[in-house]
């Protein structure tokens, strides 16, 4: 079976993408699917920074591994070696399409959810206490349904 890589995508690469790739590669690893789970930033303010801690502090709490992160700028590149790119908020996505305007694997988080509404994505918890973080794994969280479901049917096609 060919691994797939599927990539998240947020501001800084230091809260919702780093948990995001967290939560997917336990979740795919649990559904025996070969993923490689990445993330990374649209900005490069965040360059070479470890996840926040609030976000390891949540992520650890609800069984998630934390491991060693360092916040990284999406490339061209990046995207192109990815199977699946999915961005956190539609300002994400618009950067990522304008960066490489020919992929068609660009998707919100939320679209993977069938209670979110459409086009919405899953606010920064930055700004907020240890609650927003929760929340934001919540809602990474009850998109991951979808995100399996895509991964195993794209894997079954390509494997």
């Amino acid at each position: 079976m060919v691994m797939m890589t599927v990539t998240f995508v947020c501001w800084g690469n230091i809260c919702r993408s780093p948990m995001g790739a967290r939560v997917a590669q336990a979740w795919a690893d649990r559904a025996g699917l070969q993923i490689r789970a990445d993330s990374a930033g649209i900005s490069a303010e965040e360059l070479g920074n470890p996840i926040d801690r609030r976000a390891a502090k949540v992520l650890a709490r609800h069984g998630y591994p934390v491991g060693n992160h360092r916040a990284k700028q999406v490339d061209q590149r990046l995207v192109n070696d990815s199977d699946l790119v999915l961005a956190f908020e539609p300002l994400h996505l618009d950067r990522l399409r304008r960066l490489v305007p020919e992929a068609d694997h660009l998707n919100l988080v939320t679209d993977f959810d069938p209670d979110a509404a459409t086009g919405s994505g899953i606010a920064d918890p930055w700004y907020g206490t240890v609650d927003d973080f929760i929340e934001t794994l919540a809602a990474i969280e009850a998109a991951m349904p979808g995100i399996i479901e895509a991964v195993r049917g794209t894997s079954m096609l390509r494997g």
